[in-house]
């Protein structure tokens, strides 16, 4: 298996991390024990960037562990 799939798996799972851990979610403790948010929010600005940042990490992260997963199986 190529070493460079390996590092770029490494880099994007890095990513991956520090993009989640940038997240901020606004329910507080009431929404670990179930209580349901009253206020609807959309995502602005910085947040939505964050979130689509994830969507298009987690999917290059899927890919390539697939990809990796058919290279090392040949």
């Amino acid at each position: 298996m190529p070493i460079y799939l390996t590092i770029a798996q490494i880099v994007l799972s890095v990513a991956l991390i520090v993009v989640l851990a940038l997240q901020v979610k606004g329910g507080g403790l009431g929404g670990i024990f179930g209580q349901a948010d009253g206020v609807y929010r959309t995502r602005r600005g910085v947040e939505k960037t964050l979130f689509q940042v994830t969507i298009v990490l987690s999917v290059l992260f899927i890919i390539l562990s697939i990809v990796i997963v058919r290279v090392s199986a040949a």
